[in-house]
């Protein structure tokens, strides 16, 4: 088939790159004239493993192409995704400005039908003003054109997005009975439904709320077992020990269970937000959706606030990891990203290291950071180390080597990843989370 991809971030470029490995023709489209560059010469503007690969294979290939220009996308266009970024406004509502650009952009264009699918995470009825719009517009034009809106959201993550993308728990597609749609998405997905990979066929309103829904389930079940660490911490319990009791239950599991300081990211912290303000446009109480988002803001200004009672004044801390997670050069939402203002604001000194987000921190970041070439680099001389990102890099950490050429011994752990016994045999002093002293 031939396919449209509007929008090379993270799912939209994923999704480019592995429709056209599944043997689609595909055409890429952003308005970035640096980044469809890039592209063009099979180089990927973000961090994802497996993904350059993809594209360098399938430009090569000629099943795959990018251009600025949406037009240049359309002739012949079989199923066109919309791909867009859909950010938080202040009130928390999605900002859809990008969603109705595109879907307008393709109804003044168009010469055939085409399916326009929204990949873009959207609040329930974008689907319907989408038709809405379009159905404007074609009838300006005076033309007959069939585009019926459906949603097929994702649930890729970044640092797995390639296998995500290709091997799906599941395939959501919400469609208001258009037959020609429906036959469309299952032929498109047939290379995954061949290896088992579940399509699922919702209402489009139903398909709306499911990757929500998802998201912010995920996001509570983190909060929840962050809300207990602090009970750990009060009464001498083990936030380790009392997840892996409650994992072990089939009907809980162990995933999304691991305490730390709290999601980022590009998805949870933005999809909690606009399913608070859905819950308010139609009037509906979502109280554990509320507590999430004020658990998971508590759990981080909570950690932090830690690390400034214990650091000296004009302290330099070590900062081991600065993306949200592992295998990503994403920040958005990132710990680092509050960390960081803090400490300068705070009058202290910042030494950094991460495998791969350093050239994006330069860019976010105030002046006055240290970037280091490795984990010891960041922690030499420093009076505090704080690992942000539980990359495997910081794994195999020497601990003695570093309490060596360390200034300070504190070991503040984000995220749960050391052996409080071995920290503490290395000489440093262990800052977990949710491990309480008991009496």
């Amino acid at each position: 088939m031939k396919i449209s991809v509007i929008g090379t971030g993270y799912v939209g470029l994923a999704s480019a790159c592995c429709l056209a490995e599944l043997g689609h023709d595909v055409a890429g489209v952003d308005i970035d004239e640096k980044k469809i560059a890039m592209l063009k010469q099979g180089k990927s503007p973000i961090f994802e493993p497996g993904l350059e690969e993809l594209l360098v294979r399938n430009l090569k290939s000629g099943r795959l192409s990018f251009t600025t220009d949406i037009e240049d996308a359309l002739p012949g266009c079989q199923v066109l995704f919309c791909a867009v970024a859909t950010p938080p406004n202040e009130d928390y509502t999605a900002d859809l400005r990008a969603v109705f650009a595109v879907c307008e952009s393709v109804a003044r264009h168009t010469e055939t039908d085409i399916v326009f699918v929204n990949k873009s995470t959207v609040p329930v009825g974008t689907g319907k003003e989408c038709e809405e719009r379009m159905g404007k517009v074609l009838k300006e034009r005076g033309v007959k054109i069939h585009l019926p809106v459906i949603s097929n959201p994702e649930f890729l993550r970044e640092g797995t997005a390639v296998q995500d993308t290709l091997h799906p728990d599941r395939i959501i597609v919400g469609i208001n009975g258009d037959t020609r749609a429906r036959d469309a998405m299952e032929e498109l997905y047939l290379p995954l439904t061949r290896i088992q990979h579940p399509i699922v066929f919702l209402s489009r309103e139903s398909a709306e709320i499911v990757k929500y829904a998802s998201n912010a389930f995920l996001a509570a079940k983190i909060s929840f077992i962050n809300m207990l660490s602090e009970l750990c911490e009060k009464t001498g319990g083990n936030i380790r020990d009392v997840a892996k009791g409650m994992g072990l239950d089939d009907r809980i599991g162990t995933q999304f269970l691991h305490a730390g300081i709290g999601y980022g990211g590009s998805c949870f912290p933005k999809d909690v937000k606009a399913l608070l303000a859905i819950g308010r446009k139609y009037h509906v109480p979502v109280p554990l959706i509320e507590a999430t988002h004020a658990i998971n803001d508590r759990q981080r200004q909570r950690f932090f606030a830690q690390l400034l009672d214990v650091l000296p004044k004009k302290a330099t801390v070590g900062v081991w990891g600065l993306s949200f997670k592992p295998n990503t050069d994403d920040l958005r939402e990132a710990p680092s990203v509050d960390l960081v203002r803090l400490l300068l604001k705070s009058g202290h000194r910042v030494r950094a290291f991460d495998p791969v987000a350093m050239d994006n921190a330069r860019r976010t970041y105030p002046a006055g950071i240290d970037y280091v070439s490795s984990p010891l680099e960041a922690a030499e001389g420093v009076d505090a180390v704080i690992l942000l990102t539980e990359w495997d890099v910081f794994r195999g950490i020497d601990l003695r080597e570093t309490k060596k050429i360390m200034k300070g011994n504190d070991l503040f752990d984000g995220r749960n990843m050391y052996d409080p016994a071995e920290v503490e045999a290395a000489g440093l002093k262990y800052h977990g989370i949710g491990i309480g002293i008991g009496d």
